[in-house]
């Protein structure tokens, strides 16, 4: 972790600095987390490899455009990055619509939605884990327009990597739905859903251990095959 005089700006504020000095005292388990990460991401690439290049040619051969959507994100600090993602939606997709999808989007495809129904398209976030922009386990990553709306107290969630999941993730894993019944898909995204997952996210800062970490990826898994957590 960034010393705290290391930290930008807008990060060294009183509403950060209970959960920096948390997270301090437990640097070590952070670093074995990425150590984690960094050997997972690996074995998983090889593994997966037969399984990601059949994801690959079927996104390519179902609609036109790139294998991956690599939209901007923000990650620890403020860093922006561009995320991996199997391309589920057409080319173009956010340039004609919310950069929130919701239920029954007109423009997801045919492989967008078996991919999304598994959660198979954030395979390619796998990449994104190995370079350390992201890690298996954190506050998932959101354009820089709604890191923009973060309260003071949320900015917290940047001391550590986004995650593939979170405790939140698998709580509203069915927030496409939940969206799509209001008019204002951005608006009632950041003052309805985002508060509402970011009191999980800072929990789990307040919570931080490799134990919980590893017991919410076994918990992703479970709610992927259809385990209701709510």
């Amino acid at each position: 972790m960034r010393k705290w005089e290391d930290l930008p700006e807008n990060m060294r504020t009183e509403e950060v600095r209970p959960y920096y000095d948390l997270l301090w005292k437990k640097r070590f388990a952070i670093g074995v987390k990425r150590a984690m990460d960094v050997v997972l991401a690996s074995v998983l690439l090889v593994l997966l490899s037969p399984v990601l290049l059949v994801i690959a040619m079927a996104v390519k051969i179902d609609s036109k455009g790139p294998v991956f959507y690599r939209q901007e994100r923000v990650t620890r600090y403020g860093k922006r990055f561009r995320i991996h993602k199997f391309r589920s939606m057409i080319r173009n997709a956010d340039r004609v619509g919310a950069q929130i999808t919701v239920n029954n989007d007109a423009r997801v495809t045919r492989v967008g939605r078996v991919i999304r129904k598994y959660r198979l398209d954030e395979l390619g976030q796998l990449l994104d884990v190995l370079n350390g922009t992201m890690s298996f386990v954190g506050t998932r990553p959101e354009v820089p327009k709604y890191v923009d709306r973060y309260t003071p107290e949320m900015l917290a969630t940047l001391l550590l990597p986004a995650g593939v999941t979170s405790e939140a993730s698998i709580r509203y894993k069915d927030e496409a739905t939940l969206i799509a019944e209001r008019d204002n898909v951005d608006e009632t995204y950041v003052q309805v859903i985002l508060p509402e997952k970011m009191v999980y996210n800072l929990k789990s800062l307040k919570q931080f251990s490799l134990y919980r970490e590893i017991a919410t990826m076994f918990r992703t898994v479970l709610a992927v095959l259809g385990k209701d957590y709510h």
